[in-house]
């Protein structure tokens, strides 16, 4: 862990959990020479969210232009004031898609659940950070939690974080052009074409709700689909689609050890008891399944054949599936994926539980059921398509 790895003239540097993670995000924002991009999911107003602000308030000050995007909804708790401090010094902050009805149901309507879920920053377009890490304490406030979420970024220094830096300026001036209430239909509208070609050992890919509504779920489905003899996903929120389980189930039938590291410890209880519906059919077809206890978990990564891998923001469920901004680094290289997979091994062996093919009892069957059903019910709300 830790360890710089060369790839497609970039240096790639995993990272597990905010205690790696945080120091080296503010040592390269304090660091910073002309500009800075962040963009997070949530932002949180604990120690690890003041001193993340505190970072960003001294770089600009000393001149430096910073830019912060935060999601109207995932951050709606962040007080005013501190926004205000941040704003008095220079600091730029936009919000994603602020407004949000939860008692509007009409499809047009729904589109305020679009949520921007990524975890991106980019450093004088020279160096960034891919994730799933949001500026929140790493530990939860929780009774009886000690440990740290499990959670990954990467640090990455090279031409590919210019390439995150154009994303990142790319949704900027589309949330600007929307609070002045210019329309995507306008003249000028430009839409994000990724410069870096397919076949890089090391990409940026993004979702969308226009070109790119499918990119990262097709990167998983096509590595699944080519996998040789292991696939391992470790996702914090794992409600996957029938073109999903299927191509995890064909895989497992044809040889592959396919293994799921999933929630152990409930955080939302309605989709936790979902996912519990899906454990029989997934047992059946010989798909390992562990569930991580120590603390939450909130990685969304992916190993294959220990020679691909993914990290990022993006959960196989239905919101980062058909509703949210999502970004992650895809990367092919032995040695960087098995440093991912001996971190993910290394959390099963110490804090993982394996899920054994068990009959449970009536009642929780049938609370499994009723929860799967009204998760699929949302989904039909949100006018999804059936192959999901």
């Amino acid at each position: 862990m830790n360890r710089v790895h060369r790839i497609s003239g970039n240096e790639l540097t995993l990272l597990q959990n905010g205690v790696t993670f945080f120091p080296q995000l503010c040592a390269e924002i304090d660091a910073a020479k002309n500009s800075v991009y962040l963009e997070t999911y949530i932002f949180s107003v604990d120690e690890t969210g003041l001193l993340v602000a505190q970072t960003l308030q001294q770089a600009a000050l000393r001149g430096v232009a910073v830019k912060l995007l935060l999601d109207g909804f995932g951050s709606a708790e962040l007080p005013g004031v501190l926004v205000d401090e941040m704003r008095k010094v220079g600091v730029e902050v936009q919000w994603y898609r602020r407004e949000i009805s939860p008692f509007t149901l009409s499809r047009s309507r729904m589109r305020r659940l679009r949520r921007m879920h990524r975890k991106l920053a980019v450093m004088d377009g020279k160096v960034a950070f891919v994730g799933g890490i949001n500026i929140i304490r790493d530990i939860p406030e929780k009774p009886n939690f000690d440990a740290p979420r499990l959670d990954y970024a990467v640090k990455i220094r090279g031409e590919l974080a210019g390439e995150v830096e154009a994303a990142m300026q790319h949704l900027w001036e589309m949330v600007s052009w929307a609070s002045i209430r210019r329309r995507v239909r306008e003249k000028g509208w430009r839409l994000y074409r990724s410069k870096r070609q397919p076949d890089s050992n090391a990409h940026l890919v993004l979702r969308d709700n226009v070109r790119h509504r499918r990119d990262i779920e097709r990167a998983y489905l096509k590595a699944i689909a080519g996998a040789r003899n292991e696939v391992i996903i470790a996702n914090a929120y794992f409600l996957p689609g029938g073109m999903f389980i299927r191509a995890l189930v064909h895989a497992a039938r044809r040889g592959v050890r396919v293994v799921l590291v999933l929630q152990g410890k409930v955080e939302y209880r309605l989709q936790h008891y979902a996912t519990l519906a899906l454990y029989g059919r997934l047992l059946a077809a010989g798909v390992e399944i562990y569930e991580y206890h120590a603390s939450f978990l909130h990685a969304k990564v992916a190993v294959v054949d220990g020679e691909w891998a993914t990290v990022g923001s993006f959960n196989i469920d239905p919101f980062s599936l058909l509703l949210a901004r999502e970004a992650n680094l895809v990367v092919r290289d032995r040695e960087f994926a098995e440093d991912l997979r001996a971190s993910l091994m290394d959390s099963i062996q110490r804090d993982g539980r394996r899920v054994e093919p068990a009959r449970a009892n009536l009642f929780m069957r049938l609370l499994a059921r009723m929860s799967y059903g009204l998760m699929r019910f949302i989904i039909g709300l949100l006018g999804i398509s059936k192959r999901h």
